[in-house]
């Protein structure tokens, strides 16, 4: 018999024991991450603890992500371990858990009250129309709170180098998201979430508001956005219907500010949420700051690649017809092919649904918090229609683009704004056999396309876009420094 219990005395883990000789190992397995117990015994019993934590790329050790978990037990001959009883939801601090057999469920720490509708109702009535003054704080969020990153984080940073008094919220799908030093992570539909975004003077976010946000008298939201769109968005997809058309005017109107990368998103990006007479930041991405300022050694060396070795970074857009990454790359035979470390980076969208690619000398990162400094790490980008390809662009190093669904995409899923294949600043191919032959040919064959690119889409990108966001949100009173 196995028995199996919860404990909470040195943080949330699942114990499990049993008669007879030690297994020799065990381990919970999830999609994006994995915990090895700490097993004791000397043949007569056996123990292992496996903390529901985890630490990844070198960062701090986090409560695990939400999602389910395989419990595998290895053992050392032919025993057999039986399946453990059943326990059910229990609230251990930082993770809500529960074991059916051997699958672990873990769930944010939310308390179960609020986790339903009529829970979540009584949160917004209570929080999201509340008279109180405003706090002098700001709320970030970052892909649904999935990760603290992009613009948002970015802002964070330099916000918190000027003005380190003001309080600074992260909203969080769950506590395995790490936030920055000093910021305050709430998680989603909590309590403290839904005080935080309905009094915090300051909301910036890179994505919609959810849950039914009703900005404040003097609340101001800024809209970082999360790209320069080449796929085309909100009013603009194909097959727009009235019911989703009034749902993009609704959202658009909770922002004050819009942020665009350079004057073609901001025109884009305007007539596709039919912002037109509001401010409109054209200053750079301050996401992009570190790709002039910082190098990629310290992001290398957590990813254990080897000094000198040649990294390649797969980072295709998301599609509307699947959850997962799409699978038009073998990660492994590309690093076999190519001589190099494939990164492999899922859109946020497929974080929770995909798990990780596995192979030699392929390193899943989808769940790395920062695009960013995987940019600066690689030596070059392979992507399809991601904006990934209008950032990496601010580094000069060569891009590839792989469409072999690009008549799809274009035609049915979403349309682009102009023809890549015309102006890409690189190879367009349509296999993995042609891309490895691009991989091998001179990419200066696409110096002057290259060259185009960036001073159209990059002219802003000069390292100091956080800088001028801050300064303006600073110099405009959306937040108070004394």
């Amino acid at each position: 018999m196995t028995d199996a219990r919860f404990t909470t005395d040195d943080g949330p883990a699942l114990v499990l024991s049993g008669v007879g000789p030690r297994p020799a190992s065990v381990e919970l397995v999830g999609r994006r991450a994995r915990v090895l117990a700490s097993l004791t015994g000397r043949g007569k019993t056996w123990r292992a603890v496996l903390p529901l934590r985890a630490r990844r790329w070198g960062g701090p050790e986090l409560p695990l992500p939400t999602g389910d978990y395989q419990v595998h037990v290895a053992l050392a001959g032919d025993e057999r371990v039986a399946e453990p009883a059943s326990l059910p939801l229990v609230q251990l601090g930082t993770v809500r858990a529960s074991l059916d057999g051997w699958l672990l469920r873990i769930g944010p720490p939310v308390d179960p009250a609020y986790d339903s509708g009529e829970g979540q109702d009584a949160l917004e009535r209570r929080y999201a129309h509340r008279s109180a003054r405003l706090e002098n704080a700001v709320f970030f969020e970052s892909f649904y709170g999935r990760n603290a990153s992009c613009n948002p984080l970015a802002i964070d940073r330099e916000l918190a180098r000027r003005a380190p008094g003001v309080t600074r919220y992260w909203s969080v799908v769950d506590l395995s998201v790490a936030v920055p030093d000093g910021a305050i992570p709430i998680v989603e539909g909590s309590p403290e979430w839904w005080r935080a975004r309905g009094s915090a003077r300051l909301l910036v976010v890179n994505d919609w508001l959810r849950r039914r946000f009703s900005r404040r008298r003097g609340q101001v939201v800024l809209q970082t956005w999360h790209g320069t769109p080449l796929k085309r968005l909100a009013l603009h997809r194909p097959g727009f219907d009235p019911r989703r058309a009034a749902a993009v005017l609704r959202e658009s109107r909770r922002w004050n500010v819009l942020l665009a990368q350079n004057p073609y998103a901001a025109r884009i990006l305007g007539k596709a949420y039919a912002f037109l007479s509001r401010p409109v930041w054209v200053e750079g991405y301050p996401r992009n700051d570190v790709l002039v300022t910082g190098d990629g050694r310290a992001t290398r060396a957590s990813l254990g690649i080897k000094d000198g070795e040649r990294v390649l970074l797969y980072a295709p857009t998301w599609r509307d017809d699947r959850d997962e990454i799409v699978d038009f790359v073998d990660p492994a035979a590309l690093a076999a092919a190519a001589d190099a470390v494939v990164l492999v980076r899922g859109h946020s969208r497929t974080l929770q649904q995909g798990k990780d690619a596995e192979g030699p000398r392929v390193v899943d990162v989808t769940g790395f918090p920062d695009t960013s400094l995987l940019l600066l790490a690689a030596d070059a980008l392979v992507t399809d229609y991601s904006s990934v390809m209008f950032d990496f662009s601010v580094t000069g190093k060569p891009m590839y683009f792989l469409v072999p669904d690009m008549e799809h995409y274009r035609g049915e899923l979403r349309g682009f704004y102009f023809d890549l294949t015309a102006h890409a600043p690189g190879p367009v191919v349509r296999s993995q056999d042609e891309l490895i032959a691009a991989l091998a040919e001179d990419p200066d064959a696409h110096a002057a396309r290259y060259a185009q690119w960036r001073e159209k889409f990059n002219a802003r990108d000069d390292g100091h876009a956080a800088e001028r966001v801050v300064t303006r949100i600073l110099d405009q009173g959306l937040i108070e420094t004394d």
